[in-house]
């Protein structure tokens, strides 16, 4: 067994580096022979400067300190998303009288994507940092929410009676049945809200900030260079993955016993 997920991940792995090399590839190739070339620069350039932007600063800092400018906002908002997702999330889904108050509202704000609240935000919180959190903090909340609201709801109806059966009370029946199934659905809107959260950074950083990857993109556009521009998105992309490599390591830990589950 252990020789075959290790060929399965080596296969995957391959197979990663296989894709991202061919579109490497192509990429150069584009800028190489069309004239791709007059309005952006080829891989091996963007790979290069982003390579020097860990020893020469864009702005006042090199992408190390813009990227933990930016890993700090979003890990803050997404806490506070997760926190207060999960516990409303389980109380819509347990509790009716709740789910009537507080549903309406949130299918209301569901749709509405984070970058449409920017500019009541500024003016609700200011320039400062509690914006950028706002902003952030909407794009996670809703998936979150939704996956654990939904997670509460798919809990087979029959395990909850067999635990009321053998005596347990509504506290044990939610510790012991309901949460431990909502825990792979929690999870997987964590997973989904981690990768809009980091997107999202983009739109928050737009509000008056002078660090951080958004930034990076945004004073790119700004001055019309297109390389500082892919420097930013490669560092979005580079440490989105990472992040969710890390919650997805993090889940596989937590919910062993859930392994092919949802």
């Amino acid at each position: 067994m252990k020789k075959n997920a290790v060929r399965e991940t080596a296969a995957h792995l391959a197979a990663g580096i296989v894709s991202v090399g061919a579109f490497l590839a192509v990429w150069q190739l584009a800028v190489l022979t069309t004239s791709l070339k007059k309005i952006m620069p080829g891989p091996v350039t963007v790979l290069k400067a982003f390579m020097d932007s860990f020893t020469v600063n864009i702005g006042q800092y090199n992408i190390i300190w813009h990227t933990a400018f930016s890993l700090t906002r979003v890990l803050i908002a997404y806490t506070a998303a997760c926190v207060i997702g999960i516990i409303l999330g389980l109380l819509m889904g347990r509790v009716r009288f709740i789910e009537a108050v507080f549903r309406p509202f949130y299918e209301i704000i569901r749709p509405v994507p984070p970058i449409a609240w920017i500019s009541l935000s500024i003016l609700w919180f200011g320039l400062g940092e509690m914006t950028k959190y706002f902003i952030i903090f909407l794009s996670a909340f809703s998936s979150i929410t939704y996956t654990t609201f939904s997670g509460v709801r798919m809990v087979d109806p029959v395990l909850i009676g067999a635990g009321r059966m053998l005596g347990a009370n509504s506290f044990q029946v939610f510790t012991t049945i309901i949460l431990p199934a909502s825990v792979p659905y929690i999870f997987s809107g964590m997973q989904v809200a981690l990768g809009t959260s980091w997107a999202t950074v983009v739109a928050a950083e737009m509000v008056r900030s002078s660090e951080g990857v958004g930034w990076i993109i945004v004073s790119g556009m700004e001055a019309n260079n297109i390389t500082q521009i892919l420097v930013g998105i490669v560092a979005i992309g580079v440490m989105g993955f990472l992040l969710a490599t890390l919650l997805r390591k993090i889940e596989n830990v937590l919910c062993a016993w859930n392994a092919g589950g949802v």
